[in-house]
């Protein structure tokens, strides 16, 4: 069975030790496949939003997802607050900004009444699901539907409901921003490429 290992901010899979090979933006997930839609969010709770979201109604929207753990410094000191800018940024467009709370470490001191907590002292104002328990696994369920190799992780979903860009890690407010107004502005599903594909 696939064995998996925490860490602050990285799971492992496979052989124990085993880490990312590169600290850059936008590491692309090879393990996924482009050409499907992507899965849906499978949230226990929702905060900031009266009403679940689900990608089949978001369907005809750009769908950015940003999936954090309140104790992942990376998450708290770079990745939500980018998430919110983006938020507000593109507040006058159909874009939806969701956060997908994914803990798979610590899960007792990251419960949702934690995170209510951190939502309030952050000003987070986008909507913001809590990613199913595994069964039998410390990896949330949307976690593993996109395999996902740490937090934070965003997700960019095309207005036909495509996986466009799945990125690992800091990424830059400008690249983030391009990848989005190009999924604002077009209704293809083809990925759109990474800076590390241009280095391919």
């Amino acid at each position: 069975s696939l064995r998996t290992e925490p860490r602050c901010g990285v799971v492992l899979l496979g052989i124990s030790g085993t880490r990312p090979s590169r600290k850059t933006s936008a590491i692309e997930n090879e393990g996924l496949n482009y050409t499907m839609h992507a899965p849906e969010i499978a949230a226990s709770r929702w905060f900031n939003t009266p009403d679940a979201l689900t990608l089949e109604k978001l369907r005809g929207r750009p769908v950015f997802i940003h999936a954090f753990q309140m104790l992942c410094p990376g998450c708290a000191m770079h990745g939500t607050p980018q998430a919110e800018r983006a938020h507000r940024m593109f507040k006058n467009s159909d874009l939806q900004v969701i956060g997908l709370h994914t803990v798979f470490e610590h899960h007792a001191a990251m419960s949702p009444v934690s995170l209510e907590a951190f939502i309030h002292e952050y000003r987070v104002t986008f909507p913001i699901a809590v990613d199913e328990p595994g069964k039998g696994t410390p990896i949330p369920v949307t976690m593993g539907r996109y395999q996902m190799r740490g937090t934070p992780t965003s997700l960019l979903i095309g207005r036909n409901g495509m996986l466009l860009h799945h990125g690992f890690g800091q990424e830059d407010d400008m690249a983030l921003g391009a990848v989005i107004a190009s999924a604002l502005a077009g209704s293809s599903g083809s990925r759109i490429a990474s800076g590390d594909d241009d280095k391919a």
